[in-house]
């Protein structure tokens, strides 16, 4: 019995207990057990938070970053050709009327079409724009309050002269004047407005505001063979402050033209093709009631 009880105690003394090294592992240090969940799985406790931080503020840019990405796209690819739409490289370089009108202008978005009539009957569709007159032919929930657009020339919308206001709004407070008129061949519409601190019409031969905008909306025909006629829409324009309205353009006004321009140009085609021929066209042609046109330019109104 006490052999039994010595032996035991020797096993016990053999077997590892925690703080205390076994006599044959006591000089080296015990080789590390390596299993299937390494530390590359389970990432330390200090580790952990900052991984997770760095994954929250990843996904914080990525909106930003598809932002920019959109906008770069924007302005390096659609821009360009919206600024120039249907223009050739001529018409976006070379001079465009009304240069004099505002003063310190620059030249904004020229974009062009080609229409399968001549001047005669795409001129007199131009000069009875207005909210309260023919409308824009462009998109007409946006600018004139879903009111349709006329489908026919009005005899009395006819004779405009410079200094005339076309409304561009239903309590006609908003105009475009006549700046410039050329009959048949050049139509320039200018718009001064007051930005701040409420928008508002301005007298551009004065003093202008400390926040403005003042520019032209033009268009120009010219009589291509066959009957048919080359419209080309330009102007100028200046703003202050600059730094801010030149953001406002990029992201808003400029996209917005083109959108309103485009469909403006569709509709004018359209109604320039399919109308019957003007008031004008049958009294040349008759020669009774015939007003002789003047095609002298006439000098801009500043």
């Amino acid at each position: 019995m006490a052999n039994v009880l010595e032996v035991s105690k020797r096993v016990i003394r053999s077997l590892p207990c925690p703080g205390r090294t076994s006599p044959r592992t006591s000089k080296r240090s015990p080789r590390p057990v390596v299993t299937r969940f390494s530390a590359r799985a389970v990432p330390d406790v200090a580790v952990a938070p900052a991984a997770y931080a760095g994954g929250m503020l990843g996904c914080r840019k990525s909106p930003l970053v598809a932002g920019l990405s959109v906008l770069a796209g924007y302005a390096a690819l659609l821009r360009p050709r919206m600024l120039r739409w249907g223009a050739t490289d001529e018409e976006r370089a070379g001079c465009y009327p009304g240069a004099d009108i505002v003063r310190g202008g620059r030249r904004t978005a020229t974009m062009a079409v080609t229409i399968e009539a001549p001047p005669l009957r795409v001129w007199p569709w131009l000069v009875q724009m207005g909210f309260d007159r023919a409308g824009w032919y462009s998109w007409d929930h946006l600018d004139r309050g879903g009111i349709p657009s006329e489908e026919r020339i009005h005899a009395e919308w006819q004779n405009i002269a410079i200094g005339d206001r076309l409304a561009s709004a239903p309590d006609a407070g908003v105009w475009f004047e006549v700046a410039a008129l050329e009959p048949l061949q050049f139509l320039a519409l200018r718009a001064s407005l007051e930005l701040a601190p409420r928008m508002r019409p301005f007298d551009p031969r004065g003093l202008r505001p400390r926040f403005y905008s003042d520019s032209t909306w033009c268009f120009l025909l010219t009589e291509l063979p066959g009957a048919r006629t080359r419209l080309v829409v330009s102007g100028y324009a200046s703003s202050r402050p600059r730094p801010l309205t030149a953001i406002a353009d990029f992201v808003f006004w400029e996209p917005a033209h083109w959108i309103m321009q485009t469909r403006q140009f569709a509709n004018l085609k359209r109604r320039s093709e399919s109308s019957e021929r003007s008031p004008t066209d049958r009294e040349r042609d008759s020669g009774v009631g015939a007003t002789p046109v003047d095609t002298a330019p006439i000098e801009a109104r500043r």
